[in-house]
């Protein structure tokens, strides 16, 4: 045993609750939907899956802190579960199947044990650190995870999310530079790029514009995979800043160096 691996044992029935909680709502007639200050959208069932996982976790970790998406909370030391109650909100509201929802634990702000559940592509990723990137689908023995051998960009499948966010930053020819030079590319977005780089079916993800409850489970899926996490200047406390950066680890300096190739620029 490792040390959290009652912890990751928790987190799995933690996503089994939320997941019982967001399929009971997804493409029901009656979300409701709202706009948040920061114009996201929001619908009852985020809501609800985060109060379903809350309240599990006030029963299990009652001095552990908390730190969602929709009910808050601050960064804290110690022990600390993140949590995005359903990742690809804009997905979920119009029907289509690629969302999930993101527990994490972190310790000391490192996220050390991370669960992705996604009920609708009917696959679940987790790990923990120290024992390694697991998946599997119903009825299936879970997989280890091992992300790709690609060592070069130009043999590499890549994925990033929205361009509008990569155009906002001022980094949309850093974007290109990349894309160009790559074998294949996809926007493929949200949690689901980062879960293909932990199984090696993808080989690089990045975005901008993320917060922690985006970040902090998928960085131990993909760093007990084998690959490495960061933000897109290099920076280990990925989960912490606004931008990302996944890969099988091999093309991690090579892709870093493209991206930075041109300058920034002028944000509208």
């Amino acid at each position: 045993m490792t040390d959290f691996d009652d912890d990751l044992a928790l987190a799995l029935r933690l996503a089994d609750a939320a997941d019982a909680v967001s399929l009971a709502r997804f493409r029901a007639m009656d979300l409701v939907v709202e706009t948040k200050p920061d114009r996201t959208p929001v619908t009852d069932a985020d809501r609800a899956v985060e109060r379903a996982i809350r309240d599990l976790l006030a029963a299990e970790r009652p001095d552990d802190t908390v730190l969602g998406e929709e009910y808050g909370g601050d960064a804290a030391p110690g022990r600390q579960w993140i949590l995005d109650p359903i990742d690809g909100t804009t997905n979920f509201l119009r029907g289509q199947p690629v969302w999930g929802t993101l527990i994490a634990l972190a310790v000391d702000g490192r996220p050390v044990v991370g669960v992705v559940s996604a009920p609708m592509l009917h696959r679940r990723w987790w790990a923990a650190l120290g024992s390694g990137a697991w998946a599997a689908s119903p009825g299936e023995q879970p997989q280890r995870l091992h992300v790709s051998s690609v060592r070069e960009i130009p043999d590499a499948y890549i994925s990033f999310n929205a361009l509008q966010f990569w155009d906002a930053a001022g980094w949309t020819e850093r974007l290109l530079a990349l894309v160009r030079r790559a074998w294949r590319d996809r926007a493929l977005g949200d949690f689901w790029s980062y879960m293909l780089v932990a199984e090696g079916a993808l080989d690089l993800a990045g975005e901008h514009d993320v917060k922690v409850y985006d970040v902090a489970a998928l960085m131990p899926v993909v760093t007990e995979a084998g690959g490495r996490f960061t933000d897109l200047d290099g920076a280990d406390e990925a989960p912490w800043r606004s931008t990302t950066l996944a890969t099988n680890g091999l093309l991690h300096a090579e892709a870093l160096e493209i991206l930075h190739s041109h300058p920034v620029a002028p944000t509208r």
